[in-house]
């Protein structure tokens, strides 16, 4: 802790732990009466303190320890009288020191409370918050032993908090899936340039919820935000000794703790409460908006990392129980993220902490649901995966967390790791596959074309622009989950921006330190014939068109859109496919943010998204909630037709053709006020005659993405049989009339 300048501990007094003051079972630190309620979870333990700590002259850190009661079950609990709100405190656990059996009790090291809602300090990379002994560059040394040096200066101190919910809890929007549109941003860099945020706002949790932000994202069309982490997060050892910080945040260290770095200044100086009241306020102010809040949350692993890294909380708690092990060895884990460890899942604890933390940010702070990073994590068995796993369950029925939107990121790295398509509801998917599929159609397959190759045939793209009912229609409830659980994305904050994604071949993570070689390699990007930037006005042109679409596609295809941070603006990235990290000290990370400085191609492409985004909200029959019906008719037609260029119904011969690159989508909308819809898609490299199908309708064109801008071109009205020409690689939007 950098107000700490010694790190010796003073140790006050000891104190007989009492009974506590209620039968509560809840984890954490808790205020009851006249004091506070602890339990804690040690199964392991030969002995349990409470570290009630205070600052003392001349940096000294003062501690008083609380011994805690045995409890059945591996609790450890007591009352504790005398202590309020903004109490700083700790644990240390003292029992068997044997990595080699999954012990590494080390009564020498500050365990922050795993359900710690308010944190002080930071963590100090030194060999001190390491529980085995380490050399001067951290490697650990060949000793036996634990190492005997105290930690408690050096991490994060829980901070004793009241309950009270927040304003947002009261007035959440509950906006609909099949009207959500969803907007992945990060906290800092969505405004951190942002005209109109004032200074001191930009780049915070309260910025988030300022007006020019908010006007914002209601003029694209978002409903639902999706933020990337905002637990409280600490920097990976191996990047800090490299110069570089963690900006994604995906290494937590608490799950209950906001990230106090995304807070003002004035709250970060006024303490955690503070820090806690400005989230719950920028929850409340984006409801007020219609604005629901996401959170992106990692229960997959912690940022204690692998066996050989720091003991900042789980490890020195219950390090066999809490973390997935090697069957082999104890001492070894069984890591499915890539970050080290792996939270082990059969553990009871485990799916405890998750399910209480999930219910904290609902019931208390107000979010409106959660993305699951790397969730097949959560569904293992070790090295099985299994859909019906006790946290599923829990999820489908427990009625806080069941009735808010909940998302998965479907893969982790372990075996049998890619299950999209086959987590049960009320989960939706991040559907890769038409990330894959739009990316290959746009772009790839173009670039082939381009250069005397071929491209893919049309099936898989129908099926995406349908919703993904290969995936998504088969439970044991008719339908499936529906179209609303492919959650379509093109681009995300892992990967190319849009514009990077339509302007290099190859990616460019030279900044990230690691020789290029971290990021994908299976990008599906296309250059248009130069790598990165270029003054070529066709080039320019040819990039900006396949920008709009797959815009374009996204808001047409059935099933939930998601929008990165950025895209709508063309926002770049210069290559760098796996921007996590940031040379500067995470303050000036301008590099990674929005810049809201735009050209006219940029604002072109902005009203773009505007439109595309008002015509999916003014029409049901962009945004159907379920699959259609096999024999579901209407007029004597089936609700969903497809047809080649010539308007001929499609066959399985021209399914099959790679040579084949038009395909018209024509749904007919469930809503009998509403218009139907034709989508015509070109991908072809030239000009194509397209004949309107025979479907006895006049049709108004409401974009086509030749136009550089929506009010570009003519709003043509087109009848049945009636031919027109699409320009090479482009799309259009119809209406009926």
């Amino acid at each position: 802790m950098t107000a700490l300048t010694a790190p010796s501990v003073t140790l006050l007094s000891t104190s007989d732990a009492t009974a506590p003051a209620t039968r509560s079972e809840r984890f954490g630190v808790h205020l009851v009466g006249d004091g506070v309620d602890v339990v804690v979870s040690a199964p392991f333990a030969d002995h349990v303190w409470l570290c009630l700590l205070e600052d003392g002259e001349e940096g000294e850190l003062l501690e008083r320890r609380v011994s805690l009661l045995p409890r059945l079950h591996g609790r450890w609990h007591a009352h504790v009288p005398g202590v309020g709100p903004g109490q700083r405190y700790g644990f240390r656990v003292d029992g068997e020191w044997h990595p080699g059996h999954g012990m590494r009790h080390n009564a020498a090291k500050l365990l922050l409370d795993p359900y710690a809602r308010g944190i002080a300090g930071e963590v100090e990379l030194r060999p001190e918050i390491y529980g085995h002994p380490v050399d001067d560059e951290l490697a650990p040394l060949p000793v036996d032993g634990p190492d005997e040096r105290d930690s408690a200066p050096f991490v994060a101190h829980g901070v004793v908090l009241a309950d009270h919910p927040g304003g947002g809890v009261a007035n959440r929007p509950r906006v609909t899936w099949s009207r959500t549109v969803l907007y992945e941003a990060h906290v800092r860099g969505l405004t951190k340039q942002l005209p109109g945020v004032p200074e001191h706002l930009r780049g915070t949790y309260a910025g988030l919820a300022h007006p020019a932000t908010i006007e914002h994202l209601q003029s694209i069309g978002v409903t639902s935000i999706e933020l990337l982490p905002i637990h409280a997060k600490v920097t990976e050892p191996a990047l800090q000794q490299r110069g570089v910080v963690n900006y994604w945040g995906y290494n937590t260290l608490s799950f209950f703790a906001p990230e106090p770095s995304y807070a003002t200044r004035a709250a970060q100086e006024a303490g955690p409460d503070a820090v806690l009241d400005e989230v719950k306020g920028m929850v409340q102010l984006l409801h007020e908006a219609g604005l629901e809040v996401i959170l992106d949350v990692v229960y997959n692993h912690t940022c204690e990392g692998g066996p050989d890294g720091p003991t900042l909380s789980w490890r020195g708690l219950d390090d066999f129980g809490y973390y997935l092990h090697d069957g082999s060895a104890a001492d070894r884990y069984l890591d499915v993220t890539g970050c080290g460890n792996t939270l082990d899942f059969r553990n009871h604890r485990a799916i405890q902490l998750t399910l209480d933390s999930l219910r904290y940010w609902v019931e208390q702070v107000g979010v409106d649901g959660f993305r699951f990073d790397l969730m097949t994590a959560l569904a293992r068995k070790a090295e099985q995966v299994d859909m019906e796993h006790p946290l599923l369950v829990a999820l489908a029925s427990d009625p806080v967390i069941s009735g808010v939107k909940l998302i998965a990121e479907p893969w982790d790295l372990g075996p049998h790791g890619w299950q999209t398509g086959n987590f049960p509801p009320p989960l939706s998917e991040w559907n890769d596959r038409y990330r894959d599929c739009a990316r290959s159609f746009w772009l790839t397959d173009a670039a082939a074309i381009s250069n005397g190759g071929e491209g893919h045939d049309l099936r898989e793209l129908a099926t995406r622009l349908a919703g993904s009912a290969d995936m998504f229609a088969h439970t044991d409830v008719p339908g499936g989950r529906g179209p609303i659980a492919s959650v379509n994305f093109v681009t995300a904050h892992d990967g190319f921006t849009l514009a990077d994604l339509v302007s290099y071949d190859v990616k460019h993570n030279h900044a990230n330190g690691e020789d290029n070689r971290d990021g994908s390699d299976n990008n599906r990007s296309w250059n248009h014939g130069v790598e990165g930037e270029t003054d070529d006005p066709e080039i320019l042109a040819a990039r900006r068109r396949s920008m709009r679409n797959i815009l374009g596609m996204l808001f047409a295809s059935t099933g939930t859109p998601m929008l990165t941070a950025g895209d709508e603006l063309g926002r770049t990235q210069h290559g760098n496919n796996n921007a996590y990290c940031t040379t500067v000290d995470g303050f000036d990370d301008v590099a990674l943010s929005v810049d809201w400085n735009l050209s006219e191609p940029q604002r072109d492409q902005l009203a773009t998204v505007q439109h595309l985004a008002a015509l999916r909200r003014d029409h049901v029959v962009l945004r159907p909630w379920r699959f259609r019906r096999p024999d579901e008719t209407r007029g004597g037609r089936p609700t969903l037709m497809w047809f080649d260029e010539a308007g001929e119904p499609m066959t399985i011969d021209v399914w099959h053709d790679p040579h084949r690159r038009v395909l018209q989508k024509y749904r007919v909308s469930r809503d009998v006020e509403d218009r139907h819809v034709l989508v015509v898609l070109n991908g072809a490299a030239n000009e194509v005659d397209v004949m309107v199908p025979s479907v006895d309708q006049r049709f108004e064109l409401m974009w086509d993405s030749a136009w550089e801008r929506p009010d570009a071109g003519e709003r043509l009205v087109v009848d049945s049989g009636h031919i027109t020409t699409l320009a090479p690689l482009t799309m259009r939007i119809y209406l009926s009339l």
